[in-house]
């Protein structure tokens, strides 16, 4: 079991993607911190694999929190890969991210079935590096098929997404754009003719891929109304 410590300061977001890992096979969550200081403490102590880290925490922020676990002498056992999950979109938190030596950034919020592509790309990854004898260095190859198969599977589209199909909805979405609108998956299932189901995995699909974005439209009762809309 690969061993996961979540990172939010919300308490309810935290107990969804907590529920999201463990429907996951292979992953375990072992904690939840809701503040910088508590995360750098339960790495100390739960030796996480893996940390689904927020940015807005009360105390230290989560790019704060990454330059800490990656830079500091004091834990070198506990040397976590880093999964930001984040609502912040502005570039400089981006670029931080990744220079922080993040495997990937989820902004929030996003379907349990984009954190499980992330989980599966995170497991195959582990698996090949477990998989290399550790007193022999590595050749050229076994670089290149890590470094590799982590872009392939980065960019991988889901299973059963049809490129004709995605090519409709993407235009809808723009059209809806352009005119300075957004769309729900039901008003782009009417304009494309796809069932509501479907075109609502293709508009997640573009949201996960970072080509649209989602706002939840809060109504009276019952769940938020997820809204989808291009970016320029």
């Amino acid at each position: 079991m690969i061993k996961v410590l979540v990172v939010d300061d919300d308490f309810m977001v935290a107990k969804i993607h907590s529920g999201y890992v463990a429907r996951v096979p292979g992953f375990e969550v072992v904690g939840i911190a809701h503040t910088g200081g508590d995360a750098l403490r339960m790495v100390d102590e739960l030796r996480p694999e893996l940390v689904l880290l927020d940015i807005y925490l009360p105390d230290l922020d989560g790019l704060a929190v990454l330059r800490e676990l990656r830079g500091s002498t004091a834990r070198p056992s506990a040397d976590p890969d880093v999964l930001v999950i984040s609502a912040a979109r502005d570039l400089d938190t981006v670029r931080g991210a990744v220079r922080g030596g993040a495997l990937h950034y989820l902004i929030k919020p996003f379907s349990y079935e984009a954190l499980r592509d992330q989980l599966e790309h995170f497991r195959a990854l582990h698996q090949r590096l477990s998989a290399l004898p550790g007193d022999s260095p590595a050749a050229q190859q076994d670089v290149d098929q890590l470094f590799g198969s982590r872009s392939r599977a980065a960019s991988a589209p889901p299973k059963g997404l049809a490129t004709e199909t995605a090519e409709v909805v993407e235009r809808i979405l723009r059209q809806a754009g352009e005119a300075g609108g957004d769309l729900s998956a039901a008003e782009c299932a009417d304009a494309s003719e796809l069932s509501r189901v479907s075109a609502r995995k293709y508009l997640e699909h573009f949201a996960d891929t970072g080509r649209a974005e989602v706002r939840l439209r809060y109504g009276g009762t019952g769940r938020p109304e997820r809204r989808y809309r291009w970016l320029p």
